[in-house]
């Protein structure tokens, strides 16, 4: 385990309108106000959304199992972003429902706003903290 001690800098509130990008949206703050490391909290609606759900079997590296979510889905979940070189990287989990379906994993690719969905993006400050690709899962990873 590896770990480093920062404290909460800014708080940026947003809110995604019907048919934004969420992934792009959230990657556009990120460089737009200079955020290099955060974590942010989603929470509305979504669709158009491809997730991964785990891995194929507990093996490295490892094999996505995706799901798509083709249609309306409340969203509520936790992500972080960190920067890989000169690009603002997002990582979110988040629970997906529809009806009395309840899909959980990892948002990955692209992501479209249903309706509306708000994020709280709080700013991490004073950590030296990067994405790199990790060699044993080849995964984009958190370095410290």
């Amino acid at each position: 385990m590896k770990y480093q001690v920062g404290r909460v800098g800014r708080c940026i509130v947003a809110r995604f309108d019907h048919g934004d990008d969420i992934l792009g949206g959230l990657s556009r703050i990120a460089r737009d106000e200079d955020v290099r490391a955060a974590v942010f909290y989603l929470v509305g609606g979504m669709t158009n959304a491809r997730i991964v759900v785990g891995p194929r079997q507990e093996e490295l590296p490892p094999e996505p199992v995706w799901r798509s979510l083709d249609e309306s889905h409340e969203t509520v979940g936790i992500g972080t972003i960190f920067w890989q070189g000169d690009v603002p990287k997002i990582h979110f989990h988040g629970v997906y429902g529809k009806r009395d379906t309840v899909k959980a994993g990892c948002l990955r690719e692209y992501a479209e706003t249903f309706i509306i969905l708000e994020a709280v993006i709080l700013e991490i400050e004073g950590v030296e903290a990067t994405r790199g690709t990790d060699p044993a899962s080849g995964m984009v990873l958190l370095t410290l």
